[in-house]
């Protein structure tokens, strides 16, 4: 048996934040720990807004060598000098998506916890899927991904996963075996010390 490989941090920004702070707090994270990828995931529709923040978080990663992607704006990837997107809405534009930004772009789809969405998106060109949430968030209709659907996912399909959503230290442990990357966002933002909160995540990880 191969040995399995440890889980890859996938960070998610929180939807709203402070221009003049959160660029240094991302920065002491990434120094701090080896992320594969950051998603700018603003709940404003605001695009000056939001290409200001795409801005001063470009700087921070890029200068690390971090790739940085965006939910649902496709046409600002390029203007924005971006690295992808990460769609929102299943399987339904990743083929449009990967023709428009070109085999280099990063091209993700979030699809519930829907395998039938994920097999689709895979087969449309996305560079990774992600299920979610884990655990119970209070938000949308309750459907939660469960861990047989990232074991299922592991041993039968090669798109790489993204566990993502309410997650605990708990179920960190139980789907870190069965997932390439966790998505990870307010689990530390919300804490004083967000470098801290990810160790004590990543202590989890088998």
């Amino acid at each position: 048996m191969a040995e399995v490989e440890q889980p890859q941090i996938y960070l998610i920004t929180p939807p709203e934040f402070e221009l003049s702070r959160f660029p240094t707090r991302l920065a002491e994270v990434l120094d701090a720990h080896d992320v594969a990828c950051v998603r700018l995931a603003l709940a404003t529709r605001d695009e000056d807004k939001i290409s200001r923040a795409a801005d001063a978080l470009r700087e921070v990663t890029h200068a690390r060598d971090v790739a940085l992607v965006i939910d649902n704006h496709i046409l600002l990837v390029e203007r924005l000098g971006l690295d992808g997107v990460h769609l929102t809405d299943g399987a339904r534009s990743v083929r449009k998506t990967r023709k428009a930004l070109g085999p280099d772009a990063i091209v993700g789809s979030f699809c519930g916890a829907s395998s039938h969405d994920g097999m689709s998106a895979g087969e449309g060109g996305s560079d990774y899927v992600a299920f979610g949430p884990l655990g119970d968030t209070g938000l949308d209709d309750g459907t939660v991904a469960e861990k047989d659907l990232f074991q299922w996912w592991s041993e039968m399909i090669e798109v790489p996963v993204v566990a993502e959503g309410a997650l605990t230290p708990e179920i960190i442990k139980d789907i870190s075996p069965f997932t390439d990357f966790f998505g990870i966002g307010e689990e530390i933002w919300s804490q004083e010390d967000a470098v801290q909160a990810l160790s004590d995540l990543k202590a989890q990880f088998s």
